[in-house]
């Protein structure tokens, strides 16, 4: 029998939790099909879900049907909890994306289609809600055709009968050739044939070059079996190596507190009471642990069952692991990508009268926990604690999350942008740390890379100049925090740095001196360059009666955006193109009011590009650079016997490795008069190895 993980996902409002309850009933997981809006659906079982009838955390269900046992990972679909559903796409092996027959393709859709690319998992599509008036499917296959692939094809004659039955259907014949059309091999067989074996098409599913459409109604639970038996038909049982392997993808708590880590087994088997350590793969700043597994649970919907081992291909939740996150590997795993959908808002937390910060900081740490996207921060200028989330019904989840597990009612203060900031030329950055009996000195290249790039680590440096050990440190310290910005204290990205040199002493040279040194030339690299302030983008999709299309193009105008078009879709006049979320952040509900509800606008994070407004921005942060001691750009270099502070702009006339870019200038001390009374040459001076040698011969 197949074991099988598919993930289903939808845009918010398309049936997607309806067709899990459906597929649980046809598959003899549950004798009754559970309703959204009545608050008894299996998977959705939180009260704010009950309440809100919406999926906020990602559930699990178990079934099986024809030669396949499934686990279902329920996601949400609503765009403020992307995140969560972001995290369970890394144990995917088949997604199933639900769309509705009446919205067809929304942005969030295709925001879920790029990110299926991303992780490269196969798709199976069923369009919901065909039993609503004015649904046509061939329009709805033209539409899914041109808006995601030419290769979502319809199955449902494939999916019916069996597979013998199936081929020799008359439209099977039409279906096989644009199957044929979507691979060469494929092509060969169908000409030669007049088939397509359904192995090779298998195979194509899993190569996404076809993705099967079905259609049905899951309120109805119509097309539901014929999904079912077309899912069990054309998917293939993934194969995993024997080595051990184990991905996380998320920490919860059960009832009781119980810290729980749901994963997936990617090779080997995991036993209870195994010992699990993260050594093979430490995370930057972190330390070498190693624990045990003490129960081993498989869920389905709330109840679960003990195990005593999971084998390569399960999912399950296991206690006993207080230091796991959400995409670390294990075993032959490695760690996780960076997730592609992040928090562009910002919110002030307002605790009540009589609760200290420091007591509540750590409780939230355990919310961070299970939501990491949530980076919780301390602002030790403003004596306050920020929360950055997707958007604000996050916000009413999350005062409901912090009520009912500490008993404590917040509030927060107005959202705010969250800024990035990256530089425009390519720069050196050197820092320098030598107090008394300490000496490291590290010189980085800062390059400016592509929006969306993120930050990327090289080295390019011999080791005659630096041993390997002490590049890898430097290394360490760049990954294991993040650096800011000089122009508001934002996270830098979209940047390359490179290790291009440095220098260490046999004697004086500890761990510590190189992470002074690393922050210090990240920090001085960035004084130097040309920073350019980033601000999140919306990518809208506007739909207008054509009579107020005009009003729409000056309203992007004014809001600093760009877009395409306007073309017809239907009755109206359609609008594309990128926009700054400050300035659109409100924008659904004027559209609906100019329109009178007949206008219709939906958004995407776009990615980070140059803010529309940096001088605005940076007088309104009121960030100094200067006085940020906890990021210093300054270096410590020694003399005398004593260290001394140099401002980072003089930093490369004392530095003791020559630059790559940056050059050591002559300098010449003056006399009284104005005289000049020494030169300085820097190709003699000498260095600390030199000094250490006369001192031991005069002494």
């Amino acid at each position: 029998m197949k074991q099988m993980i598919a993930g289903i996902l939808a845009h918010v409002d398309a049936g997607k939790t309806t067709l899990s309850e459906a597929l649980l009933y046809s598959s003899g997981s549950i004798k009754k099909i559970g309703r959204v809006d009545n608050g008894d659906a299996f998977l959705d079982t939180d009260a704010m879900e009950k309440k809100r009838g919406i999926t906020i955390f990602s559930k699990q269900a178990e079934l099986q049907f024809g030669d396949t046992k499934m686990t279902l990972l329920d996601t949400p679909g609503h765009v403020d909890f992307s995140a969560e559903m972001e995290r369970t796409l890394m144990v995917l092996d088949y997604a199933v994306l639900v769309i509705s027959a009446s919205d067809g393709v929304q942005a969030h859709t295709q925001t879920l289609w790029r990110l299926l690319k991303r992780y490269e998992i196969p798709v199976f599509l069923f369009i919901n809600k065909m039993d609503q008036p004015g649904t046509d499917r061939a329009a709805i296959l033209l539409e899914l055709k041109k808006q995601l692939s030419d290769g979502c094809i319809d199955f449902t004659e494939l999916g019916a009968g069996t597979e013998e039955e199936a081929q020799e259907n008359e439209k099977s014949s039409t279906i096989m050739e644009e199957i044929a059309m979507e691979d060469e091999t494929a092509m060969e067989s169908f000409l030669e044939t007049g088939r397509i074996a359904g192995e090779q098409i298998r195979e194509m599913i899993v190569q996404r070059k076809i993705f099967p459409c079905f259609f049905g109604s899951a309120l109805r639970n119509a097309g539901v079996d014929t999904f079912l038996q077309g899912f069990d038909r054309y998917t293939l049982a993934p194969e995993y190596p024997d080595g051990f392997g184990m991905k996380v993808f998320k920490i919860a708590r059960d009832e009781a507190n119980n810290r729980l880590t749901y994963l997936k087994v990617t090779g080997g088997t995991l036993k209870v009471k195994s010992p699990l350590s993260n050594a093979d793969h430490v995370r930057f700043g972190e330390e070498v642990w190693e624990q045990k597994v003490n129960q081993i649970r498989i869920y389905s919907g709330t109840k679960y069952e003990l195990i005593n081992e999971a084998d390569a291909g399960m999912v399950c939740a296991v206690t006993g692991l207080d230091h796991t996150y959400p995409g670390q590997g294990f075993g032959i795993e490695v760690q996780g990508e960076t997730p592609v959908l992040e928090p562009v808002l910002h919110f002030r937390l307002i605790l009540p009268e009589g609760v200290e910060p420091a007591v509540m900081l750590p409780k939230l740490r355990q919310i961070e926990e299970e939501e990491p996207e949530l980076h919780i921060v301390w602002n030790e200028k403003l004596q306050e604690i920020q929360i950055q989330i997707m958007g604000e019904v996050q916000t009413e989840i999350l005062k409901s999350m912090i009520a009912e597990r500490f008993g404590v009612e917040v509030s927060f203060g107005p959202g705010k942008i969250v800024y990035k900031e990256t530089i425009a030329d390519t720069v050196e950055g050197v820092g320098h740390f030598e107090p008394l009996r300490h000496y490291a000195e590290v010189h980085l290249l800062l390059e400016p890379l592509e929006p969306g790039s993120g930050i990327v680590i090289d080295t390019d440096c011999s080791e005659d100049v630096l041993d390997k050990n002490w590049q890898r440190l430097i290394v360490t310290h760049l990954k294991e925090r993040e650096h800011i910005g000089v122009l508001t204290g934002s996270v830098i990205t979209d940047m390359k740095i490179t290790v291009i040199g440095g220098r260490a002493h046999t004697k004086h040279t500890e761990g510590g001196d190189f992470r002074q040194a690393t922050y210090r030339a990240v920090r001085q690299g960035l004084k130097q360059a040309q920073s350019v302030l980033l601000e999140p983008y919306y990518e809208f999709h506007i739909a207008v009666p054509q009579n107020m299309v005009g009003r729409a193009m000056m309203d992007i105008e004014k809001m600093h955006g760009k877009f395409e078009g306007p073309y017809q879709e239907g009755d109206a006049q359609v609008l594309r193109g990128i926009a700054p979320v400050a300035c659109m952040a409100n924008y659904q509900k004027e559209v609906t009011a100019y329109t009178k509800g007949l206008g219709k606008v939906t958004f995407r994070f776009a990615g980070y590009y140059p803010c529309h407004n940096t001088e605005e921005v940076v007088t309104q942060t009121g960030y100094d650079p200067e006085r940020d001691l906890s990021h210093p750009a300054d270096s410590v270099f020694c003399a005398h016997g004593a260290g001394f502070i140099v401002p980072w702009n003089e930093v490369p006339d004392h530095m003791h490795v020559e630059g790559r870019l940056l050059k050591k200038k002559e300098w010449q001390e003056e006399a009284p008069s104005g005289k000049k009374t020494k030169t300085y040459d820097p190709d003699h001076w000498i260095d600390i190895e030199e000094i250490d040698a006369i001192l031991a011969r005069t002494y």
